[in-house]
């Protein structure tokens, strides 16, 4: 197989050639990272690389396929958020305040690493994972392989940009208030949120209040399913744990979804001022013609936000402050992020408190489009991938604003905890990747990850590659 088609055959593709001895874990690492070395300088996707390391686990895997060893990511390598621990490596949440390494991975690392998989590094930040951008100071900035010019997304635009430049076949994610599906929306990736709590974030029993899931991003649904079956389920001292799902996820994406009904809506959640970009409108369009032509419902319905929004702020700006704090050296985080944290120490606990006593009664109103529907579609964001450097040079307040404007559609659905994802919509202008979100009711994904899949195998994404690849 050719070294590049190798390196976009994805996880599932590339655990099938372990497993019939085709191709080594050795082989894949090596392959990962040559393409590192290569590309990664006019990416900086990556704070670091565990060469040594991951080789090392490249030779303990295939000992264990020849030992017959059954595991899913048998010798895939994965690249990991750095803000999720790997135990003797510091998780720097995008800053340069961070403290002592870690002494033991993360539960989802863990779980990846059960489940065979070789963590080949850690991917940048923004700082403490606020911003729809990945630009700093400390660690520089993290360009999207579409158009170098524009940004992957964030908070998890390293994770991104890595996977969609064919670094490695997945990568950990996590979406506090999008931070996986806009990543997604700007590399042309799936990226699925799934329902709160279904991927543990221990150590911690949940962050910003009950906001933030983890996720993986890669190329694929039948991808995404295989890791998520992979890294699910609970822990001890989480604050939620899901019901398991029906049937394995990788089950649900090889499965038909049925005709649908699905609601499509432009409407802006109130109290966000923005308006929508006409590619961004024809992406969404071209996704609700593919499923009319698939025999699904499709017709406008426009969903109760509410006040969600404003839940959302408050648990995100709190959750902000509360992660500042728990820095090693919170003098060294850059001024802008202080005047976050600052802004966010002006919620008081009350107000949080107040904002999760009535997530049950929004996430009621808003989840009432799903009475008479079974899927929602809507943008993702308001426009394209930003231009590097647009917030450069700007205060707290005006990057804050600016990102809601462009990320409008993402928080809603972290403050009722339920699954969405995006799907890649074809390019726009510059070559940049379009988008659309599907949005299921609580529990889910499966639902999701199968009209995913029958959108991917109709528009054919996996073909597209970007050309810094």
């Amino acid at each position: 197989m050719d070294e590049r088609d190798l390196a976009f055959a994805g996880v599932a593709g590339q655990a099938e050639l372990v497993r019939s001895g085709e191709v080594s874990p050795r082989e894949l690492v090596e392959l990962c990272l040559r393409r590192i070395e290569r590309i990664d300088p006019r990416l900086n996707a990556f704070r670091t690389v565990y060469a040594e390391r991951a080789l090392a686990e490249a030779d303990q895997a295939e000992a264990r396929r020849r030992d017959g060893q059954e595991r899913p990511l048998l010798g895939v390598p994965v690249a990991i958020k750095d803000n999720t621990d790997v135990a003797g490596d510091v998780t720097t949440h995008g800053t340069n305040a961070y403290g002592e390494p870690a002494r033991r991975d993360g539960e989802v690392v863990r779980r990846a690493r059960a489940a065979g998989a070789i963590v080949i590094g850690k991917t940048h930040v923004s700082e403490l994972c606020m911003w729809p951008f990945v630009e700093s100071a400390t660690w520089g900035v993290t360009r999207n392989p579409w158009n170098t010019d524009h940004a992957p997304g964030g908070s998890s635009g390293g994770s991104a940009a890595a996977v969609a430049a064919g670094l490695v076949p997945a990568a950990l994610a996590s979406d506090g208030a999008g931070s996986i599906r806009f990543p997604a929306a700007f590399c042309g990736l799936f990226g699925l949120k799934p329902q709160r709590g279904r991927i543990s974030t221990a150590p911690l029993p949940e962050h910003w209040h009950g906001l933030t899931v983890y996720g993986w991003l890669a190329r694929s649904v039948a991808d995404t399913a295989l890791l998520l079956d992979s890294t699910a389920g609970p822990a001890e001292g989480d604050a939620v744990s899901p019901d398991p799902p029906a049937r394995p996820f990788a089950e649900a994406a090889a499965a038909s979804p049925g005709k649908l009904r699905v609601a499509v809506s432009f409407a802006v959640p109130p109290g966000v001022l923005a308006t929508i970009d006409d590619e961004v409108r024809r992406g969404v369009e071209d996704v609700a013609e593919t499923l009319r032509s698939l025999g699904h419902e499709v017709r406008e319905r426009d969903p109760d936000y509410g006040l969600i929004f404003l839940n959302t702020v408050v648990r995100y700006l709190r959750g902000i402050h509360d992660d500042a704090g728990t820095l090693a050296h919170p003098e060294r985080l850059e001024r802008r992020t202080q005047g976050m944290a600052r802004i966010g120490g002006l919620i008081a606990p009350a107000a949080v408190a107040r904002a999760r006593a009535q997530e049950a009664a929004q996430a009621a109103r808003l989840n009432s489009v799903f009475d008479d529907n079974d899927v929602l579609l809507t943008p993702m964001t308001t426009a394209g991938a930003p231009e590097i450097g647009r917030w450069e040079g700007r205060g707290a307040l005006w990057t804050v604003n600016g990102a809601a404007r462009l990320c409008a559609f993402g928080g809603p659905w972290n403050a009722t905890g339920q699954p969405a994802a995006v799907v890649p919509a074809g390019t726009g202008a510059g070559g940049l990747p379009r988008s659309a979100q599907l949005v299921a009711p609580p529990g889910e994904e499966g639902r999701l990850l199968s009209l995913a899949a029958q959108l991917e195998a109709q528009r054919g994404w996996l073909d597209q590659r970007p050309p810094l690849a």
